[in-house]
């Protein structure tokens, strides 16, 4: 996108095409991602046939907003809320049990729901416009995530609407996932933030995160 006209019309066309329940490809801090609105679940299940996923490995539902975890999740335990003040936005996923009255179905979630909050203007700027979006990174399973929107439209041109072209991301490495619904925090997927990075902010509450299973 080389002017700001550009970007707002790509960031609006993205919008629309949410709004209607189709997918669009968007630029995140890590990887390039696929979205669809997380509250139509012709959408999230139309997300998962163009990855070849099955309902067993649901989408992480991206936010605008720390604040908007507690809309999404019950019983966000202190060290959660911790990481969540000091990484986000960014590359940190928390999975935490989900609230009751949602009505959305993002697959086989056992109840819980991955929240993230990503660093990168024109992804907070649709997600602000259509509220949270179920977004998983742009590629055919099995295959590397898109760095760029030339590569996420070659895997899933077919499948999407909208490509909004934010040049190449700088990330490429996924973000780190941490289970938090238990007392102590267990990582699920090591990714951008080191267990150090992650503990270090724990440390004066007394809890660590692990990587045992």
């Amino acid at each position: 996108m080389t002017t700001e006209d550009e970007r707002e019309a790509a960031i609006e066309a993205a919008t629309s095409a949410v709004r209607r329940g189709q997918l669009v490809v968007l630029p995140t801090d890590t990887v390039y991602g696929v979205a669809a609105d997380a509250f139509s679940p012709d959408a999230v299940q139309a997300l998962l046939d163009a990855k070849g996923r099955g309902r067993e490995m649901p989408p992480p539902v991206l936010v605008s907003a720390p604040t908007t975890l507690d809309a999404l999740a019950v019983g966000v335990p202190a060290y959660a809320r911790a990481l969540v003040e000091r990484f986000w936005p960014g590359p940190l996923t928390v999975v935490c049990r989900q609230q009751s009255s949602l009505q959305w179905d993002l697959g086989e979630t056992r109840g819980t729901v991955a929240v993230r909050m990503p660093d990168h203007e024109v992804a907070l700027a649709v997600l602000e416009r259509t509220g949270p979006l179920a977004v998983s990174s742009a590629n055919i399973t099995g295959r590397p995530a898109a760095l760029d929107a030339d590569e996420a439209e070659e895997m899933l041109g077919a499948a999407v609407e909208v490509v909004v072209d934010g040049g190449p991301v700088s990330g490429g490495e996924a973000s780190t996932i941490i289970d938090c619904t238990g007392p102590q925090g267990r990582v699920l997927r090591r990714g951008a933030l080191s267990l150090d990075e992650l503990n270090e902010v724990l440390e004066p509450l007394g809890v660590a995160i692990t990587d045992e299973p």
